[in-house]
């Protein structure tokens, strides 16, 4: 059998590049894995109890297609107290099964066959992907760690042309960990206006932000009527396994995500939603606990791979570490697979993020303390041997 049968969109996507390492690690022993972008941590309790409370009571049956009002109720006052961004829960929110429906239903919403997206890279896997797969062109822009891996509006407007239609963004970043200066996001919003664009954001590490304050992008003025916000309780909440995401923007956007829903899903799973609920009431200090964890790592991972002469920028979110690799002599793919081989660390090449990733390679440090120890102590054990 051959490709012949797929459609030339499925053929012509590429491996992720996560999945490929993901996949060896899970046939070798001893391996300290830093290629995963999920939480160490089991879901914390409270919310845990939600969802089996949720089914012990009988809750096993479909909820609306938005899902959850009292769930879109808690995040429209979510959105309210973080960030004086207003959306109205009965139209203006969508419960979606993880962040990645989300992104999915943006994009088959929003492009035409043939339509460009214009995305800051490096960047998560899914992005360029889900471009393609509704019918259009991603079109990258790459950033630098000169500038902390933070968007550039000049390059971002040369790449502007007849067939763009929307600015798809994410940060904090995966996988660099930057996060974008509210400075750098005006621009982008000026550039929307300018151009009459759609900007999808991405933030589903908002609350994994370390000495800085996010920046959500839809509540920048101007932005709410042409934008929309996608995140989910996956990182924040230690949720991974509960698939549970959403997205929040003007009705008439809404709607359109909300017709893909309907037939792609239904609604996201009923028990995972409940949980959310809880995550929103009382999940903040195992939040708050979880935030103080991953700074700690932070610490540590930058600083070590900084003295072992990897030259790493310093992440102000989620729970990633992108060092400069290439400066071993190494390409990132050599580098990342002899270190899986050689001395059982797990990365993932930056090349697998888009244009600016080749060199680097992302770090997870949602690991615990004592792996992340010893696996600095490996790597430096390689780049020595190299």
């Amino acid at each position: 059998m051959t490709d012949r049968y797929l459609s030339r969109r499925v053929a012509g996507l590429k491996p992720s590049g996560i999945r490929k390492f993901f996949d060896i690690t899970a046939t070798m022993k001893d391996v300290i894995s830093l290629g995963i972008g999920e939480p160490d941590f089991t879901t914390p309790e409270p919310i845990l109890m939600a969802g089996i409370e949720s089914l012990q009571r009988g809750e096993t049956h479909y909820t609306s297609n938005y899902g959850l009002i009292q769930l879109r109720r808690a995040l429209a006052a979510h959105f309210s107290t973080l960030y004086n961004v207003e959306y109205d829960p009965e139209k203006e929110i969508i419960v979606t099964v993880g962040g990645s429906e989300a992104l999915n239903l943006a994009a088959i919403a929003l492009v035409n066959p043939g339509d460009e997206v214009i995305i800051p890279t490096p960047c998560f896997v899914s992005y360029q992907a889900a471009v393609i797969l509704a019918g259009g062109v991603a079109v990258e822009v790459p950033s630098h760690m000169e500038s902390n891996f933070d968007i550039d509006p000049d390059a971002l407007r040369a790449a502007i042309t007849p067939r763009t239609k929307a600015i798809l963004i994410g940060f904090p970043n995966n996988p660099t960990g930057a996060v974008a200066s509210r400075e750098n996001l005006l621009e982008v919003a000026r550039i929307a206006e300018e151009h009459d664009l759609v900007v999808i954001s991405d933030e589903i590490y908002d609350r994994l932000v370390y000495g800085v304050k996010h920046v959500c992008f839809t509540a920048l003025p101007g932005m709410r009527e042409r934008s929309l916000l996608l995140g989910g309780f996956s990182k924040d909440y230690a949720m991974t396994g509960w698939r549970i995401g959403y997205a929040a923007g003007p009705e008439h956007l809404i709607t359109g995500l909300l017709r893909v829903h309907q037939y792609m899903v239904m609604s996201a799973p009923t028990m995972s939603q409940f949980a959310a609920l809880e995550g929103l009431l009382s999940g903040e200090p195992h939040v708050l606990k979880m935030l103080a964890e991953y700074d700690r790592r932070r610490k540590l991972i930058v600083s070590g791979l900084n003295q072992i002469g990897l030259p790493t920028f310093e992440p102000k979110g989620a729970f990633y570490a992108f060092p400069k690799v290439s400066v071993t002599g190494l390409d990132d793919d050599t580098f990342c697979t002899r270190l899986l081989h050689e001395q059982r660390v797990a990365m993932v090449p930056g090349n697998a993020f888009g244009m600016g990733g080749e060199g680097f390679a992302r770090c997870s440090y949602a690991t615990g303390y004592n792996q992340l120890e010893e696996a600095l102590e490996r790597i430096e054990r390689f780049v020595r041997k190299i």
